[in-house]
């Protein structure tokens, strides 16, 4: 199969989308699972059996390891912040009393950040007009999705801060695996950066972290979603785009992220979806599909 062949095939065409989808699942992970554990806690949990769970998959596969000292650095680097930062950020600030719909405005703020720096280091191909008309349309859409939440939750100087923290953790990962990661095997990559996870997440959870794991229903569904997932679908997929893709198209999907949440969260707890998030879900697919289109294309 020509490379040509790959790049058109069904599956590269879908990824994008399939991954928004998986990503937008996890503030529902996080409303089941939330109550009966520390977020830490649960994310070390989280680490160590995604760990485990992609170690029996290279077992049978055999897949290749990363290359070199400075990969599996530069990987370890990726994994803290993408998984220990974003992760840790995210759930520390709704468990300390940010409303989700708050967190998803921070979050959303990735695309811009992304698009900024690219502007001004130079490293990819420019951000053009139609693109930042785009995420501009793609950060209006979001606003609107979450306007009717941001009173949800208290905003304190802490929770402020570890939601900055999360923001500033996946976009700077982002732009470290563009541009210092070699391309190399997702499975074996996602390993190395899920280790790095936990040795850094573990110790912070034990030192911080006092509440107990409770072993209840729907703790133990959101932990295997978030292992089976989370983690091997949407962290694989989310490598795999980055590893493809340039740093804006990729980051430009984060907005479609929050909007897939609200459905979600219509549906699964009868959260109220008012026509400013109706018109907020059309405005940020318009936004995205102007980032990520392809140049002379129509």
């Amino acid at each position: 199969m020509t490379a040509a062949a790959v790049i058109e095939s069904p599956w590269v065409r879908a990824m994008p989308l399939v991954f928004v989808g998986i990503w937008s699942t996890g503030f529902v992970v996080a409303r089941y699972g939330m109550p009966h554990a520390p977020p830490l806690g649960f994310l070390a949990w989280r680490f160590a059996l995604s760990v485990l769970a992609f170690g029996v998959w290279i077992a049978f596969t055999r897949p290749s390891w990363p290359n070199g000292r400075a990969q599996w650095g530069w990987l370890a680097l990726v994994g803290v912040l993408m998984h220990a930062g974003y992760l840790g950020g995210v759930w520390s600030a709704i468990k300390s009393g940010l409303g989700a719909g708050t967190m998803a405005l921070v979050a959303g703020l990735q695309p811009v950040l992304t698009a900024l720096w690219v502007a001004w280091a130079g490293s990819e191909h420019r951000v053009s007009a139609r693109q930042w008309a785009g995420l501009a349309l793609g950060l209006a859409g979001l606003v609107l999705v979450v306007w009717h939440k941001l009173g949800v939750g208290e905003v304190n100087a802490g929770n402020l801060a570890v939601a900055l923290l999360a923001l500033a953790s996946i976009t700077v990962g982002t732009l470290v695996q563009k541009a210092r990661v070699q391309p190399c095997d997702v499975r074996t990559a996602n390993t190395v950066q899920l280790l790095a996870a936990l040795v850094v997440t573990a110790p912070l959870a034990l030192a911080l972290e006092h509440e107990p794991i409770v072993l209840h229903p729907e703790l133990m569904g959101a932990m295997a979603w978030s292992v089976l997932g989370l983690t091997l679908g949407g962290s694989s997929l989310l490598y795999l785009l980055i590893q493809r893709g340039a740093a804006t198209r990729v980051s430009s999907l984060m907005y479609l992220v929050p909007p897939c949440t609200a459905l979600l969260a219509w549906a699964l707890f009868d959260e109220l979806l008012t026509p400013g998030v109706l018109i907020g879900l059309v405005l940020t697919a318009i936004g995205v599909g102007l980032v990520v289109r392809e140049p002379g294309r129509r």
